[in-house]
C-alpha cells in the first residue's frame, strides 16, 4: 500500500469514504513508512509513534464506516504531531530533558477536533527544543533531517513534522508558529505551512512559549489539505480565553473561486535584507502566474520590517523567559546551548520596554493594514531569503552568528507573528541545487480563505506541490 502515501490528505479522506481504501490499510502504510524512515537512522523525525493504538482507531473507523457512519470529514486519516500537543495519559516531553516525564491529565483542543472528524492520530514527533528556534536543530534529540537533503535543516521548530509530511511518512501534521515555527520549516522542505490569524484556533494543552505570539496551524502537502484541516480547527474555544469568536467560513467550498479581481500586492526589492537572485526570480515568477491567474498585481513597498521584527522579539524573549526563569535558573544545563542563549537575553528585556511592544501592536497593526495594505487584498513577499542552508553551518551553539542567521532567516517572517495577521508559505519553483523554494501570502485578520483560494489556484497551475524529495 506504498501508493496511498502518495495521496493528499484531501484525496486519501475521499477514497476512504469512496471504499477504495480503509483506514486500517493507509494506517499500517504509514507505520511502516515511519518504521522504514522516521527513526534515529533515518530523518530522526520521530518521538514515539503509538501503532497499537492507531490501528485500533482505524479498525474502529473502518466498522463504524461499515455501519454507515462516518465520524467526520477526516474519518479514518491517519497523522502525527509535533510533541507539543497534551493528550491525556500521553507523554508530551516537547523536545527537552526538563519534560521528559511529564504526563498532561489534559487534551489539547486540537487534538479533540481531530478526533471528532475522524483523523487516526499516530503519535509524537520531533521539534526544536520547547518549540524556540527556527532551524531545526536540538543537540538532545538529535536534528531531524530534511528529506530534500539531509545535510540541510528542516528548519524549526515543528521539525519532524515538516520531515515527516514531505517524505510521505504521513498525510498532515500540526505545528505552532511563534517567529515563523510553521512557514519557515513548511519553505524549506516543499509544503504548505499556514499561520493563521492570532486567535483562529485554539491553544489550549499546547506547550505555550509565548503566550502573545503563539499560533497554531496546519502543515500539509497543499493548499486543499490546510484548508481542510482549518475547517476543523478554526473556531473559538472556552478554554481559551484569546481564542477569536469569528465566523468560520467554509475554506473548502471557498476553494472553488477563481482570483479574478483580486488585489495582490508585489513587494518588489529592495527587501532590506540580502536576498538570493534565485528567491528574487521565483517572486516575479509567481508575480507571473497570479496574474495568468486573473490576479491584479499591485506594487507595494514594505515598511522597514526590522524595528517591528525587534518588537516581536523583545515580547517573545521576555515571555519565554518569564516562564522559564525558575528553571534556567535551577537546571540551565538540562538546555541545549541554542534554547539557553535565548533564555538568558529574556532576562535582560526591562518590564518598560517590554509593556511598550505590548502596547503599539495594536498601532503597528492598524497602520500596516490602513497603509501597507490600502487598495490590495494580500501581500507576496519571500519566505525565505535562501534555500534551506547546511546543518553544519548552522551548528554553532546560541553564538552572535547563530543569532545573526537566525534574524536573516526570519526577516520576512517575524512581524505577521507580531501583527496577528494570516499567512502562509506556497512552494515555488525550486534551486538551481534542488532545494525547496517558497514565497508568503499575507491577508488581513481572518482572510485565511483568500490565502488558501490563492494558494491553491498556484498548486493548480504550478504542481510545485507535487515535487516529492529524492528520498521519499
Amino acid at each position: 500500500m506504498s501508493g496511498v502515501l502518495e495521496l493528499s490528505a484531501t484525496a486519501l479522506a475521499s477514497a476512504i469514504r469512496a471504499g477504495e481504501v480503509s483506514s486500517l490499510e493507509a494506517t499500517q502504510a504509514s507505520l511502516d513508512a515511519f518504521a522504514r524512515e522516521g527513526g534515529a537512522d533515518g530523518l530522526n523525525a520521530v518521538v514515539e509513534i503509538d501503532g497499537e493504538r492507531a490501528l485500533d482507531i482505524a479498525r474502529a473507523c473502518d466498522a463504524e464506516q461499515a455501519r454507515g457512519r462516518l465520524r467526520g470529514p477526516l474519518h479514518g486519516v491517519p497523522m502525527a504531531h509535533k510533541d507539543m500537543f497534551y493528550r491525556a495519559g500521553r507523554p508530551c516531553a516537547s523536545g527537552t530533558r526538563r519534560r521528559a516525564g511529564f504526563v498532561p491529565e489534559v487534551t489539547a483542543t486540537v487534538l479533540d477536533r481531530l478526533d471528532a472528524a475522524g483523523a487516526v492520530d499516530c503519535g509524537r514527533l520531533n521539534m526544536v527544543e520547547f518549540a524556540l528556534g527556527i532551524t531545526g536543530h536540538n543537540p538532545i534529540t538529535g536534528h531531524p533531517r530534511n528529506p530534500w537533503d539531509r545535510a540541510h535543516v528542516t528548519g524549526g521548530s515543528s521539525s519532524g513534522p515538516v520531515a515527516s509530511v514531505a517524505a510521505r511518512l504521513t498525510w498532515a501534521s500540526l505545528g505552532s508558529d511563534t517567529g515563523g515555527s510553521i512557514r519557515i520549516p513548511a519553505a524549506f522542505t516543499n509544503l504548505v505551512g499556514l499561520k493563521p490569524t492570532y486567535g483562529r484556533i485554539s491553544r489550549f494543552g499546547c506547550l505555550p512559549l509565548s503566550q502573545s505570539l503563539d499560533h497554531i496551524g496546519p502543515l500539509t502537502r497543499t493548499a486543499a489539505d490546510a484548508a481542510l484541516l482549518l475547517s476543523v480547527l478554526a473556531g473559538a474555544d472556552d478554554e481559551d480565553r484569546l481564542s477569536a469568536r469569528h465566523p468560520v467560513p467554509d475554506y473548502v467550498r471557498e476553494l472553488e473561486q477563481n482570483l479574478e479581481c483580486l488585489r495582490v500586492g508585489f513587494v518588489e526589492p529592495p527587501y532590506g535584507v540580502e536576498v538570493s537572485e534565485e528567491v528574487v526570480g521565483r517572486m516575479a515568477e509567481t508575480r507571473r502566474v497570479l496574474t495568468d491567474l486573473g490576479a491584479s498585481p499591485v506594487p507595494v513597498t514594505l515598511p522597514p520590517l526590522d524595528d517591528i521584527n525587534a518588537l516581536r522579539r523583545t515580547i517573545m524573549l521576555a515571555e519565554a523567559a518569564g516562564r522559564h526563569h525558575p528553571w534556567v535558573m535551577e537546571h540551565g544545563a538540562d538546555y541545549n546551548p541554542q534554547t539557553l542563549a535565548r533564555m538568558r537575553a529574556g532576562f535582560d528585556v526591562d518590564a518598560v520596554s517590554y509593556l511598550r511592544a505590548c502596547s503599539y501592536r495594536s498601532v503597528a497593526l492598524e497602520r500596516f493594514v490602513a497603509g501597507t495594505m490600502e487598495g490590495i487584498d494580500m501581500l507576496l513577499t519571500p519566505v525565505m531569503p535562501q534555500p534551506a542552508p547546511p546543518i553544519e553551518a548552522t551548528d554553532t551553539g546560541g553564538d552572535a552568528a547563530f543569532i545573526a542567521l537566525s534574524n536573516a532567516i526570519g526577516h520576512f517572517i517575524f512581524a505577521y507573528n507580531y501583527l496577528g495577521l494570516p499567512a502562509i508559505a506556497v512552494p515555488v519553483e525550486p534551486s538551481a541545487g534542488g532545494l525547496p523554494l517558497a514565497i508568503q501570502l499575507v491577508a488581513r485578520p481572518f482572510q485565511e480563505s483568500l490565502l488558501l483560494r490563492a494558494a491553491h489556484w498556484m498548486d493548480e497551475a504550478t504542481g510545485y506541490s507535487r515535487r516529492r524529495p529524492p528520498s521519499a
